[in-house]
């Protein structure tokens, strides 16, 4: 693990060896999540591919630097510039393709839809891309669990972040303010290829998610909806997601 510092926040990375010739798959994890949480899926589509990897904590998370302030209706946008940040820093010039997951997924979108020469493609896995009725009963429902028993698991990888994280999720998402939320007016600014994967049974969207995505994008898009599955097709359904995944990366990659 690799510590950089970013807009006056220690950032931690890691890198997974490849071929030095493929892009690096960029990992961006989702709203709760960190380097750890990704478990061995990165290493197993890295070595799938042949491609190098990049993880990195996003500021709050994992072992970076705590979060500062309130969190407003453009937290997102300003997590695609600490994105372009790190990668203008660790990868130096080199093609990359991002994977994303949730609001890393959102993340990974926002970035995109700027001019990236260096973009090759982007996995697009359980995006927002506005604000659903089904997203916000789906964090309320988890931030009423937090109340009544915590965060659970979460400690493990945030420390003593873990409540200004959770809190700064849910409040956001459950925030009347944020209802208006929306990124679907930048997605004909994506012109790379995007996956975009969406599990059937998610809590926390549904397939018009992956339907706004594929039909807005300027770039060659393809949908794939995971059965039987919720909000984490990476790790609830590997075994269907890899095959597809690598596929999709060899073809733009």
């Amino acid at each position: 693990m690799t510590f950089i510092d970013i807009n006056q926040a220690r950032i931690r990375y890691a890198l997974i060896d490849g071929d030095a010739g493929r892009p690096h798959l960029v990992f961006l994890h989702e709203g709760l999540g960190c380097i750890e949480m990704w478990k061995d899926f990165p290493a197993r589509l890295c070595a799938g591919t042949g491609c190098p990897g990049l993880l990195y904590d996003r500021r709050g998370h994992g072992q970076s630097s705590p979060l500062t302030g309130d969190r407003d209706i453009g937290y997102v946008h300003a997590c695609a510039g600490e994105l372009g940040l790190l990668l203008d820093r660790v990868l130096a010039g080199r093609p990359f393709i991002l994977v994303g997951h949730s609001d890393g997924a959102s993340i990974a979108l926002i970035y995109g839809a700027a001019e990236r020469p260096l973009l090759r493609a982007i996995v697009s896995e359980a995006a927002h891309v506005f604000v659903e009725a089904r997203s916000v009963a789906g964090v309320r429902a988890a931030y009423g669990r937090y109340r009544q028993r915590g965060a659970e698991g979460l400690a493990k990888y945030h420390g003593d972040k873990t409540g200004a994280l959770f809190r700064a999720w849910a409040e956001v998402w459950t925030s009347g303010w944020f209802r208006s939320w929306n990124i679907e007016g930048l997605l004909p600014a994506v012109t790379c290829p995007v996956l975009a994967i969406q599990g059937a049974d998610d809590a926390y969207g549904t397939n018009r998610q992956v339907e706004s995505i594929v039909s807005r994008v300027a770039g060659p898009a393809q949908p794939l909806i995971v059965t039987d599955c919720g909000h984490a097709p990476h790790f609830e359904r590997t075994d269907r997601v890899l095959a597809p995944l690598a596929h999709f990366i060899n073809t733009y990659g």
